[in-house]
């Protein structure tokens, strides 16, 4: 691999909501809850036991993804994957899904969950691969833009 994967600092905030925001631009639009997630990350992902991850390539960072704690303990929501559209389709995504669920593994967790859209076909193809299974959608997701959610357990 040309690119390695290296945690969250502070300094990588613009790259977090920059890589996001295009992301959500392209395929949907940016929600009120994209918006203050992205604009602080500290507060909704890393204060409250989150992880960040970020891909650095030739000092560039060109993905991102967060490990999002929810209300049930031990379990994270992986959440803000976005790979800079210049390096989109060269498996940069699955190396990021990879990593994220050996991370949770490591951590002893039992599973992982995601929210997505059936329009996002690759991606739901992806996920299923990697042995998420869908599982029903609560009625107040956070996301308007979700019609799916998935779950794998370890």
């Amino acid at each position: 691999m040309d690119f390695k994967i290296i945690p969250f600092e502070n300094k990588n905030a613009i790259d977090f909501y920059r890589l996001n925001i295009e992301w959500l631009k392209t395929y949907f639009y940016v929600e009120p809850f994209d918006e203050e997630v992205l604009g602080k990350p500290d507060q909704y992902i890393i204060n409250k036991g989150g992880f960040i991850f970020l891909v650095e390539k030739e000092k560039q960072i060109i993905g991102t993804v967060a490990l999002m704690p929810t209300k049930t303990e031990n379990l994270f929501e992986l959440t803000k994957m976005a790979i800079a559209p210049d390096y989109r389709g060269q498996k940069i995504g699955q190396a990021l899904l990879d990593y994220c669920i050996n991370f949770v593994k490591s951590k002893n967790h039992k599973s992982l969950i995601l929210y997505s859209s059936r329009k996002l076909e690759n991606a739901i193809y992806i996920y299923s691969k990697k042995g998420f299974v869908e599982i029903p959608v609560e009625d107040n997701c956070h996301y308007k833009r979700c019609d799916i959610k998935m779950e794998l357990r370890f």
